[in-house]
């Protein structure tokens, strides 16, 4: 039997939606996240995220290691952290990545969770994630999120990549 926290999700390039419209969206919520990708401390392997969430006035710290099953299914195993550990694991970010700063609009949208991420490095842009039941489960975005493409199997637009090179193709 196998306990690993499972995370199964599709992942959208969206055009950035107007930020009232997603206020105004059922069990909205906003979250800014600043995170690294770090190296371990003797530099000869990748060391997880780390993550600083600010949600109102609470700010939490989290590390993270995730590892692939499929492109649509990752064991994600999360762990609350120290601002101090934050601090300290910060000096082993990992060399030719930057950090990568976003608000997170979170709401609820067919008994699901929407979250639109926005970055700072993107001005025409953001991204979309849903996470999922099952691979098979048939999703549905509401009609605002104006969507370029389904970027679920493009590995360039996951964070770790985006932190070593954020992509600027034109839309």
């Amino acid at each position: 039997m196998n306990n690993q926290p499972i995370e199964i999700e599709r992942k959208f390039l969206i055009k950035i939606p107007d930020i009232n419209t997603l206020r105004s969206q059922p069990g909205y919520f906003e979250t800014k996240f600043t995170q690294l990708y770090i190296s371990s401390p003797d530099g000869k392997s990748k060391g997880g995220r780390i993550r600083k969430s600010v949600y109102k006035d609470r700010t939490v710290y989290f590390k993270t290691y995730k590892r692939d099953i499929t492109a649509l299914k990752r064991i994600e195993i999360e762990r609350e952290i120290t601002q101090e550990e934050f601090q300290r694991l910060s000096g082993y970010i990992m060399e030719g990545t930057t950090p990568i700063i976003k608000v997170r609009h979170s709401f609820e949208f067919d008994e699901k969770l929407v979250e639109v991420d926005i970055y700072e490095f993107w001005s025409d842009r953001a991204t979309a994630e849903v996470e999922l039941s099952s691979e098979d489960e048939q999703l549905r975005l509401p009609n605002f999120i104006e969507v370029i493409k389904e970027i679920t199997y493009d590995k360039r637009y996951r964070n770790f990549s985006l932190a070593k090179a954020p992509v600027m193709e034109e839309i």
